[in-house]
């Protein structure tokens, strides 16, 4: 296997390697739900894992990034981020197998320390593969069309997500209720086949091209400093970890508290689950035209607001003594944040992207990733401790109405371990936002004017899109509404 660099690609090398990176992204999408999100919460719970470790379990893949300083080490020594990135990748996926394998042959060994203990190998392979990786991309994939390339590569990879999640949550409520005896093998099963899937992913991407990236030649810690020196993506890095820390005190959790507060089926989550990503997919492209267009920084500016009025929501589930009103609350939930986050995802990896020096990517991505990751890492350890000291404490906010006739009393907030998570992440995630303002970036244009241009392309000629129309001019629709209603009202009085 070849996994040397050229000096120069063709269109056609370009063009097919782009498709054989797809094929890549698509074969660990399927490695991650099979062994992540809420199954590997659902399977931690089931091992008997208490809330440090469940934060613990959403702290790994972000802490092992601290690592990300080996990959700059390697691409300086051997100037080959293909090889690094594929032979690392290869080795991430191998604990998988010894974590599927071991209920099989280890079953008295099969423990929440253990599966943490091989997850760290996983994820640490992982973090070494991730700059190199995107310093690749960034050579390998035209400028001009980031955004439409890996909106069309997510979108893909969501579609396939759909798919096998859904099939696997029937499938694991199917065991659980008939033969739960064999719940764990089952999830033991789904690690070998992510891991066999993730392996095959490997070599898939091995044969996509790489164009001889420009020698790193100062030293390791020459090279991190570069980016620290950089004020506008120092700012960058500011915003970004306070984010990513406001959000994983409380995402990592939101599974956590369907499962053991609520008692939702695993099969319902995952539906959820789906309603997010295929909003998302009817999305994520809309965003990726609009971030290619005008700015990443203001389809941000966009996004976010909506994603932090997703955890103002989350306050307020499970107050309602119908079940059917939590979900139908909970499936407005999904939606909004499949909208929101498809856009933030995009434009937080497209900016980082675009701000990093050609010639010095690896060393920026790297430096932001490690950066991020001290703040992400430490926020669901510091969510799970937080979840406890909330446990025995309780806001109740009601409304009482007494009447002749009848007596009734409405909830309007009642916050308890959970919910105080994701109040204080709202905040947070707020305050986070503002610092986004002080990030510049080239073709910058401002929120008002890009809100008005996405309204008037979603409503004139994207129909798919009519509902992010709506919901980027819900207040000017209200008002209209309101002022049609007065007016109608006004004439009826005269006419009387």
């Amino acid at each position: 296997m070849n996994l040397q660099p050229k000096k120069e690609l063709t269109e056609q090398e370009i063009q097919r390697g782009l498709k054989f990176v797809i094929g890549d992204g698509l074969a660990a999408e399927a490695m991650t739900a099979l062994t992540g999100g809420a199954f590997l919460v659902a399977m931690a719970l089931l091992m008997g894992a208490n809330n440090f470790q469940i934060g613990l379990l959403a702290a790994l893949p972000t802490f092992t990034n601290s690592f990300q300083l080996i990959s700059i080490w390697l691409v300086r020594k051997y100037n080959n981020r293909r090889a690094i990135a594929v032979i690392c990748g290869f080795l991430a996926r191998v604990p998988l197998l010894i974590i599927g394998s071991l209920p099989f042959f280890f079953s008295s060994s099969t423990t929440v320390e253990v599966l943490i203990f091989f997850l760290f190998f996983y994820y640490f392979f992982g973090s070494i593969a991730g700059p190199s990786w995107n310093s690749w991309m960034k050579d390998l994939v035209p400028e001009k069309s980031l955004g439409a390339y890996f909106s069309r590569r997510s979108r893909l990879t969501q579609i396939l997500n759909v798919v096998l999640s859904i099939t696997l949550a029937f499938l694991l409520d199917y065991v659980k209720q008939h033969y739960p005896q064999y719940e764990l093998y089952t999830y033991a099963t789904m690690f070998v086949v992510g891991g066999v899937t993730g392996i095959i992913g490997s070599i898939i991407l091995s044969k996509a091209p790489e164009p001889l990236g420009i020698p790193l030649r100062d030293n390791i810690l020459k090279l991190i400093k570069r980016p620290l020196e950089d004020p506008n993506f120092r700012r960058l890095l500011v915003f970004n970890s306070a984010w990513v820390f406001a959000l994983n005190i409380a995402t990592p959790f939101f599974t956590v508290y369907l499962l053991k507060t609520l008692g939702v089926a695993l099969s319902l989550i995952i539906v959820l689950g789906i309603i997010s990503q295929i909003t998302s997919i009817l999305t994520i492209r809309m965003w990726g035209t609009f971030a290619d267009r005008y700015s990443n920084k203001t389809i941000i500016g966009i996004s976010a607001p909506l994603y932090i009025g997703c955890f103002i929501a989350w306050c307020f589930v499970g107050i309602y003594t119908h079940m059917t009103a939590n979900i139908i609350l909970l499936v407005l939930i999904y939606i909004f944040t499949g909208i929101s986050t498809a856009g933030i995802n995009l434009a937080l990896t497209n900016i980082g992207l675009k701000l990093a020096p050609k010639e010095d990517a690896i060393v920026y991505l790297s430096a932001k990733n490690i950066i991020t990751a001290c703040f992400s890492s430490i926020a669901p350890l510091v969510g799970g401790y937080l979840a406890d000291f909330f446990t025995s404490r309780h806001l109740n906010l009601r409304v009482e109405w007494s009447g002749p006739k009848f007596t009734k009393v409405f909830r309007l907030v009642e916050l308890h371990e959970w919910n105080f998570l994701f109040l204080i992440a709202a905040l947070l995630a707020l305050i986070a936002l503002q610092l986004l303002m002080q990030v510049k970036e080239t073709g910058e244009v401002e929120k008002e004017a890009v809100v008005r241009i996405m309204r008037t392309s979603i409503r004139n000629s994207l129909k798919e899109y009519t509902l992010i129309g709506h919901l980027i001019g819900w207040h000017e629709q209200l008002w209209t509404i309101i002022k049609k209603t007065l007016a109608l009202d006004g004439r009826k009085k005269i006419s009387e």
